[in-house]
């Protein structure tokens, strides 16, 4: 077993962290706070090619896995600006596509995800239905050559900022008179498609939306792959993606917090000029969610690992796995660096309060703590199936 990184991903990581620290968590709230997105980094890292590591190289890529792009998501979050396109876009949409998609919607769409020119976002979550994908009310009917849309979604992150975004809906199969899952490329500007913003208590610069699909026609070759057959792996191949790059997320962003209360209660001096860090009511509670973080780290390391290889059922354990264990432990990272610091945890200065709302979010997002443990009953205890 192998925990090192490849030559080429270690210095994709000190790349990432050095373009990360340019920017800082300071340019990441002050966009968040004035409505504005952070497109300077956004376009940066695209230009610098880690937006497309995990895209093949014949379509602009950099030919590597998830792995890769857990590196970027990770490093880029434990310097201050976890960024949640990098996992609807580069990990769930050009995931799907490059595993799924025909030859020209890889042609046509890979490019852009690769340099970052192409922004698509992903909306299978709905109001009646969650993420259960068995009971999505979204349904896509054939009208001639063209498909019909209708339905409703919500929590659906950065419509605002994207060209397209994949829908996933439902479809009756020929044969059987059976609905499944089928998902389509939309444009976001396409008739009948209206969006309407959440407000949420978080402080992000990428936005919320609930989408509105009124009969909103598309092309044949909207549809993702050769045919309706493609709907559910193409569904499934963007589900441990998006876990695993959240949980990087998640990583990134307790490792963030701990290093900044750690260098805070470093050097802070209260009671007889010894630091507060010297205590161990304020030393072991930063120590116990290093701890916690570092072992989120070695989940998401084997979950990547497992999906890169090709072992999607193992991955599927492993991906809810460190999804739960790092939103766990960004919580609590984050919750600790806040307890630390006192007062001055809670002041937008030191930069930790503005992820509780984020880190708490991750406990729910993109499948909720609960759900994971009822799939670990399942799948990994044998249990029977409470829901």
């Amino acid at each position: 077993m192998n925990f090192d990184l490849t030559p080429e991903q270690d210095q994709l990581r000190d790349a990432v962290r050095a373009l990360g620290r340019r920017y800082g968590h300071d340019y990441f709230v002050t966009k968040a706070r004035s409505g504005e997105h952070t497109t300077e980094l956004w376009d940066e890292a695209g230009r610098l090619g880690y937006l497309g590591v995990n895209i093949p190289t014949e379509y602009g890529g950099g030919g590597g896995g998830i792995t890769d792009l857990a590196i970027v998501c990770e490093e880029l979050a434990a310097a201050g600006c976890p960024l949640l396109l990098l996992v609807v876009s580069p990990a769930i949409a050009a995931t799907v596509i490059t595993r799924h998609g025909t030859e020209e919607q890889r042609k046509r769409f890979l490019p852009g995800f690769a340099d970052g020119s192409l922004k698509v976002v992903f909306a299978i979550t709905e109001p009646e239905a969650g993420s259960n994908f068995h009971r999505l009310g979204t349904v896509a009917r054939r009208d001639g050559d063209d498909w019909l849309l209708s339905g409703r979604k919500c929590f659906i992150s950065g419509v605002d900022e994207a060209s397209y975004v994949l829908v996933v809906a439902r479809t009756e199969d020929a044969t059987t008179g059976k609905l499944k899952p089928a998902l389509f490329i939309v444009p976001t500007d396409a008739p009948g498609l209206t969006r309407s913003k959440l407000d949420m208590e978080i402080v992000s610069p990428e936005n919320q939306f609930l989408l509105y699909l009124d009969d909103v026609r598309l092309p044949a070759d909207a549809l993702v792959g050769e045919s309706l057959d493609a709907g559910l792996p193409a569904l499934f191949a963007g589900l441990n993606p998006e876990r695993i790059t959240v949980a990087a997320m998640g990583a990134g962003t307790g490792r963030y917090a701990i290093e900044r209360a750690s260098e805070y209660t470093a050097t802070r001096k209260v009671w007889g000029g010894r630091t507060i860090g010297s205590h161990q009511g304020v030393s072991h509670p930063l120590a116990h969610a290093a701890v916690q973080v570092e072992l989120a780290r070695l989940m998401i390391h084997k979950a990547a690992t497992l999906y890169d290889a090709g072992r999607d059922l193992e991955a599927g354990v492993a991906g809810n796995m460190a999804k739960y264990a790092a939103g766990e432990a960004a919580a609590l990272a984050v919750d600790t660096a806040v307890q630390v610091l006192g007062g001055a945890g809670m002041t937008t200065e030191y930069g930790v309060a503005t992820l509780l709302g984020a880190v708490r979010a991750g406990r729910i997002a993109p499948v909720s703590r609960e759900m994971i443990l009822n799939f670990v009953a399942q799948h990994v205890l044998g249990q029977d199936k409470s829901y």
